[in-house]
């Protein structure tokens, strides 16, 4: 295995990244809104209801409807706190995981079909590396770039949220150990998830929004976790986190196998 010349083409694709603004701007700007500005909206939340005609009450009746091990985790608080920790750590846990799979997603969609459209990827697949270490590279690439945004909205969140919240809070009460869980092990099975389906979609596809488009779907897993949680059918509990991402690693495994078999740049060649 040439570990240097994968490690190369891992430095040029994280450079095309950071001089692509259709890829750069996005991976920046929703993390910053998910983790910087919808906490405050969040902390906001019990004064907000008030203001908007509806009671703390209703809050209330909707976290009754929730599964017992999440009522059990409120009953220390307020109905203010519950509040605000219901939203902040509960119902956005499913949306942090949008970052991994949109980032990686977005940046392997760039690897192959944003190459074809600038006239860069015939140059690659005539280096002198095999397929295994080019299909490597770009996963790489790709999930490094999704593990370090995703870190970096973490750590914001963890300050936006305890400041938010503090006057209510009057403690740090973020992260717990479901979202330790969460960050550590299910965000990088997520951004496999990503990667090893928009490698093989986007090494197919035409340009980058056709890559981005097609692969697009890859998301409603996760749409599927906040309306189940949001519905009351589950919570984020430690374990349920875990086996979540579990599963989510089993299937890396075999979407990264399926895609090493398939992967051959001779059918790329072809394309051109």
């Amino acid at each position: 295995m040439n570990w240097r010349a994968i490690f190369a083409i891992v430095r040029k694709d994280l450079k095309i990244v950071l001089q692509n603004k259709g890829v750069l701007i996005p991976t920046i700007m929703v993390p910053l809104i998910l983790f910087g500005i919808i906490p405050w909206l969040s902390a906001l939340a019990p004064s907000m209801v008030n203001m908007g005609g509806t009671s703390l009450d209703e809050i209330a009746t909707l976290i009754e409807q929730m599964p017992i091990g999440l009522r059990t985790e409120l009953a220390p608080y307020t109905l203010e706190q519950q509040t605000i920790v219901f939203f902040l750590v509960y119902m956005l846990a499913p949306m942090f995981l949008i970052i991994p799979l949109m980032v990686a997603s977005v940046i392997a969609a760039d690897s192959f079909a944003g190459e074809r459209e600038r006239r860069t990827l015939e140059s690659l697949l005539y280096t002198p590396t095999s397929d295994r270490e080019l299909f490597i590279a770009k996963l790489i690439s790709s999930w490094l770039a999704a593990i370090v945004v995703a870190l970096a909205g973490f750590l914001l969140y963890i300050v936006m949220a305890n400041a938010a919240a503090w006057p209510t809070m009057g403690m740090i009460f973020f992260p717990n150990w479901m979202w330790i869980v969460l960050v550590l092990w299910v965000s990088p099975a997520a951004a496999g998830l990503g990667l090893g389906t928009m490698v093989l979609v986007s090494a197919r596809a035409q340009g980058f929004q056709d890559a981005y488009q097609t692969g697009g779907a890859v998301v409603i897993p996760v749409l599927l976790l906040m309306f189940g949680q949001l519905s009351g059918a589950m919570y984020f509990s430690t374990w349920i986190v875990f086996f979540i991402g579990l599963i989510l690693w089993v299937i890396d495994v075999a979407l990264i196998w399926f895609g090493s078999r398939i992967f051959r740049r001779g059918r790329l060649i072809a394309r051109l």
